[in-house]
């Protein structure tokens, strides 16, 4: 009895062969997940790392612009500045605090509205709340300093009919600077909490109704907790530059209103005091991040992300 030739089965399409497969495992190599991560760490290596230790060696120098400065590690720069322009830190994170809270309290009922209100026109809301911003960050603080002016087009006009007293004033006020921070914090807070409500799956809204939860349950059980990644990201990205800046507190402030911003800017440009403008520099850089820090620890971002993503 002669035997049947055995049959030739045909690969299947799509099917790794022995070349493709060597490929595939070539490309599942353990070091890929770093080699992807090193354009973006060479980056923050060059334009952050980089940065910081020569600010670190500048802010432990010695000498003026005449005769050089000299690398003498005097570290009393560090609490000699702290003593110095502690009220301008302590002032500056009261306003970065006041503009946060603000701009969450005024961003997030637009970003709901837009995210479950706006419809088909969602986008047009968008544009026309980030319009304002293609103008100049400048250009837009000076237009409040013409705004807010003792006799200017709102305060003047209010005067001329009685309604507030001759002497009242808004600029040099802290009001007017905190108020020029949140204007122009405002975009950076509603983005994030806008992304954050639109991605939520409306079937969760639609179970929860079902289960008749009221608006307020729905709002504090699931709208919020799922919010929070946008919420986390926009205070982190509206506190950090509102504590830093100088450009309100220099146009719309006075001279109680200085930040430390302010000082690091007159430090440098005008006293051209380099180690001590670096100090405080690298001071305010590290309490932001031991800031950030805590409350990243606090608040939980692996529990924010997983509130996100359920």
């Amino acid at each position: 009895m002669s035997a049947e030739p055995a049959a030739t089965v045909a690969p299947a399409p799509g099917a790794t062969g022995p070349r493709r497969g060597r490929r595939g495992a070539r490309w599942r190599s353990p070091f890929t997940p770093y080699l992807l991560a090193l354009p973006g760490g060479l980056w923050l290596a060059i334009f952050f790392v980089v940065p910081m230790l020569v600010m670190l060696s500048v802010s432990l120098q010695t000498g003026n612009v005449v005769d050089g400065f000299v690398q003498t590690f005097h570290f009393a720069v560090y609490p000699d500045a702290i003593r110095q322009y502690s009220d301008q830190f302590i002032r500056s994170f009261a306003y970065g605090g006041i503009c946060t809270v603000l701009c969450v309290v005024l961003a997030y009922p637009m970003a709901y509205w837009i995210a479950f209100h706006g419809g088909r026109r969602r986008s047009t809301y968008l544009f026309l709340v980030l319009l304002p911003f293609f103008v100049s960050f400048v250009i837009r603080t000076v237009s409040w300093k013409f705004l807010l002016a003792d006799d200017g087009v709102l305060l003047g006009n209010l005067k001329d009919i009685g309604l507030l007293p001759d002497d009242f004033r808004v600029l040099a006020t802290s009001t007017a600077v905190i108020g020029g921070l949140t204007y122009n914090s405002f975009p950076f807070m509603l983005l994030p909490i806008y992304v954050a409500l639109e991605r939520m799956d409306p079937k969760l809204l639609e179970a929860a109704d079902d289960l008749y939860a009221g608006r307020a349950a729905v709002f504090g059980r699931v709208v919020l907790p799922l919010s929070m990644p946008g919420v986390f990201a926009g205070v982190l990205l509206t506190f950090v530059p509102a504590t830093s800046d100088y450009v309100n507190a220099s146009i719309l402030g006075g001279t109680s209103d200085t930040m430390i911003g302010n000082i690091i800017q007159t430090t440098f440009l005008t006293n051209a005091d380099y180690p001590l403008a670096s100090a405080i520099s690298f001071i305010l850089m590290v309490i932001l991040l031991v800031g950030i820090f805590i409350y990243a620890r606090v608040l939980g971002t692996r529990d924010v992300f997983e509130m996100g993503t359920r």
